[in-house]
């Protein structure tokens, strides 16, 4: 068999900017479709995220609006507030907003007669801070969180749709994500941030991604919702800080994994800049993990053109050449 090719990449952004990132070695081209490596993709994403930063105004587009909800499966009060986050999503946009839902199954009512197989003990102390945040005596199910500015019953509909209209028209940064296969069972995940709001004076901000699953369905056999088929949407199976944004400007990257029993054509992936004292969030972005493709293609022999799904700027990529054995 023969040895793999070696090359060295030099990446030219959309703006002229030139950037070495190498050696990449890839397969010895028969064709003009390569897979990218994850460190290769991530320099690629990057350049060509600031190249679409720096490529002038676009036409105004919904502003993302992150709404959390803290939900269980052992609540009897939930399940009509898990039907409206799926409704709040399902009519967006509307007035302005694009809705981002995170569905945060807490583990207190595990020991109440039934144990939700989506709690964790994580999003319950997510929980315990905003009430810190919110000066709540104490935390409680079903509870909706906006945009880290407003929390309520998350059942109550006219509430949510009020904090939502507010919350759009708060200034927010702009985030992208961007997605590739980093094996069978991970994904690389690049997050760009520009425009971002300056946190309360003392403040931090962190970066956050995470995964959630839609279409999940589960019979309760006891507790409070026993005999009952819930229905859940945009659940949180993963949701962790990867970065500080010290700046408006930002990039940060992580590989996710993910469980073998997650069902791909339902997961979505989440960024989010968040306060870290005051909880608000400066700016947010959904990518749909379907959705999400790279490709490398060599329609001009000397010169590679690196394309996103859904992106709107494309990286140059020139290879140097060279052979080596390893």
């Amino acid at each position: 068999m023969c040895p793999p090719r070696a090359v060295s990449y030099r990446l030219i952004s959309a703006a002229g900017a030139d950037t070495s990132v190498g050696p990449y070695t890839a397969a010895d081209a028969t064709g003009y479709n390569e897979r990218v490596r994850p460190s290769l993709w991530l320099g690629c994403v990057l350049v060509a995220a600031l190249a679409t930063f720096a490529s002038g105004p676009r036409a105004a587009q919904p502003t993302p609006v992150l709404v959390e909800l803290f939900t269980s499966e052992g609540c009897s009060d939930c399940p009509a507030a898990d039907v409206l986050l799926q409704k709040l999503i399902d009519a967006s946009p509307v007035n302005g907003a694009e809705i981002i839902g995170l569905g945060e199954h807490v583990d207190y009512w595990d020991r109440l007669g039934w144990r939700d197989r989506f709690s964790s003990a994580t999003l319950t102390e997510r929980q315990r801070v905003y009430a810190a945040r919110f000066n709540n005596e104490s935390i409680y199910t079903p509870q909706m969180v906006v945009d880290g500015r407003a929390e309520f019953v998350g059942s109550d509909a006219k509430v949510a749709r009020g904090a939502i209209d507010r919350a759009a028209t708060a200034p927010h940064g702009v985030v992208r994500i961007d997605v590739a296969p980093a094996d069978a069972n991970r994904i690389a995940v690049a997050v760009t941030v520009r425009d971002l709001p300056r946190p309360d004076r003392g403040d931090r901000a962190d970066v956050v991604i995470g995964v959630t699953e839609s279409r999940l369905r589960s019979d309760v056999t006891r507790g409070e919702n026993r005999g009952r088929k819930l229905t859940h949407s945009a659940v949180v199976r993963y949701l962790a800080t990867i970065a500080e944004a010290t700046d408006a400007v930002a990039s940060a990257h992580a590989d996710v994994s993910l469980a073998a029993d997650w069902q791909r054509d339902n997961l979505d992936v989440v960024a989010f800049v968040q306060e870290r004292r005051g909880r608000t969030i400066l700016g947010s972005a959904l990518k749909h993990l379907k959705s999400a493709t790279t490709e490398v293609t060599d329609p001009n022999g000397g010169y590679w053109f690196f394309r996103h799904k859904n992106a709107v700027a494309s990286v140059r990529i020139r290879a140097l050449g060279g052979y080596s054995s390893r």
